[in-house]
């Protein structure tokens, strides 16, 4: 077992060393990076929507304290029933023969419009993502991991407690920067290449740890989806199927240690990243970077890992005001972690805004390419968006952000008794909101440029 772990930790360690020497490739890449389309959001746009979000902010935190409402709001649900075994079966199906099928497009398919490469960015990455959070989260049925792992022996060996989400919080980041330094976004080779890295590193893990603990404490994607997943209004339970009103799961989802906090936060970061790395800001400090000699993965990774500690401390930070300005004898981490979910919303929010345009434009191709995995059509159809439709991400982002304030309001009035302690507690994680949420809005609006 010793000696799988070595392997597993030396071929990780050369994945990274290649990266490290590695040119970054443009940010989302040929194919995909051309059909992104430009957004000319005006300035006074933005800042009324940004002063739209700290008013809503306000209203909500100050004049909304009948606790009897904040209780009937987020507890309201209707049940429906699960779905049956034939479905369950037809989705680990489904996982299972997609994952087969981009690895087999993308070894063998063309070089240029690859299918593989737009299912995974477009088809999966966007699409399938906004399903978790507008719909529910169907991926621990579909997750072809999960499926195959199941048909697996396992060592059953003790998860460190330790190590508690800290794997899952470096995997993130480390996908993303992978992402952001390799042409896995344009070359479908390398993506297979990622795709089959990861595909060993779950497997193994699953099989020293096992299926269930793995996918639960350590593994990035899961995770993912699953946090996501608390944002819709569909829930799974017990007894089937919940309906809720949109974010009433967030005030009871609970975040179990400080580590499932950094990655509720590397999760906003991670969406944030992507869209600063695809600014005109960017474009020039990384052309001044490269003009020094200065090889930019490094780079990339000192932003990442900077940006996330930026985030991350910024919202300890508002803990520790609000544990003071609630007048409570909780520790700061408790009211850390209760008041994590909340910006879970803001996340996917800026993940809809971000990604809507680019789905709805590369939906056809997706739709040509499929017809034809092996073979690059003549053509590769891009649907044209209207100008206003810019105003449908910065919906998005504003909706996200009133949707977290409720939610840290309704952990509020849960967590204190005193009335006045659950309105001042709320106002340092206001203004942390209020930077996420402008930080999405600016990035929002700058024109998307390639990196020199």
């Amino acid at each position: 077992m010793s000696r799988l772990r070595t392997r597993l930790a030396g071929g990780v360690a050369g994945l990274l060393a290649l990266l490290a020497v590695a040119d970054p490739a443009l940010a989302h890449g040929g194919a995909v990076a051309s059909s992104r389309r430009t957004v000319t959001v005006p300035t006074w746009l933005v800042l009324m929507t940004g002063g739209a979000a700290v008013g809503a902010s306000f209203l909500l935190a100050t004049f909304v304290t009948d606790r009897a409402m904040v209780r009937a709001v987020d507890g309201w649900r209707r049940l429906a029933p699960g779905p049956g075994r034939l479905a369950r079966g037809a989705a680990k199906a489904v996982g299972v023969l997609g994952l087969v099928a981009v690895l087999a497009v993308a070894a063998v398919g063309p070089t240029e419009n690859n299918a593989a490469v737009l299912f995974v960015w477009v088809g999966w990455w966007a699409g399938y993502t906004m399903t978790t959070y507008l719909v529910g989260n169907s991926w621990p049925g579909v997750n072809p991991w999960r499926t195959l792992a199941g048909l697996l022996p396992t060592l059953d060996e003790s998860y460190p407690d330790r190590l508690g989400s800290w794997p899952a919080v470096l995997a993130l980041l480390a996908l993303i920067w992978v992402e952001t330094v390799s042409p896995i976004t344009d070359d479908p080779r390398p993506l297979a290449a990622v795709v089959v890295a990861y595909t060993l590193a779950t497997l193994a893990g699953a099989t020293v740890y096992g299926a269930d603990t793995w996918f639960r404490r350590a593994d990035p994607m899961a995770r993912v989806f699953r946090y996501y997943g608390a944002v819709a209004p569909v829930q799974r339970t017990g007894d089937g199927l919940s309906l809720r009103l949109p974010g009433g799961a967030l005030s009871e989802l609970r975040v179990g240690d400080d580590s499932e906090v950094a990655f509720v936060v590397a999760l906003l970061w991670a969406t944030t990243f992507d869209g600063f790395v695809s600014t005109g800001v960017w474009a020039d400090i990384a052309g001044t970077v490269r003009a020094a000699g200065v090889p930019l993965a490094p780079v990339y990774l000192a932003v990442l890992a900077g940006g996330f500690g930026l985030f991350l401390g910024g919202y300890r930070l508002s803990s520790r005001v609000a544990r003071r300005t609630g007048d409570t004898y909780l520790s700061t981490a408790t009211v850390a972690r209760r008041f994590a979910p909340s910006l879970l919303a803001i996340a996917a929010g800026y993940h809809l805004a971000h990604y809507l345009s680019f789905l709805l434009s590369l939906a056809p191709a997706i739709v040509v390419l499929a017809a034809t995995p092996l073979s690059t059509p003549p053509q590769v159809p891009v649907l044209p968006l209207p100008v206003w439709f810019d105003l449908v991400g910065m919906t998005a982002i504003l909706l996200g952000h009133v949707l977290a304030i409720w939610v840290a309001h309704a952990t509020a009035y849960d967590l204190f008794p005193g009335r006045l302690q659950a309105v001042r507690s709320q106002y340092p994680f206001i203004a942390v909101m209020v930077f996420y949420t402008m930080t999405s809005l600016w990035l929002l609006a700058q024109p998307e440029v390639t990196t020199p």
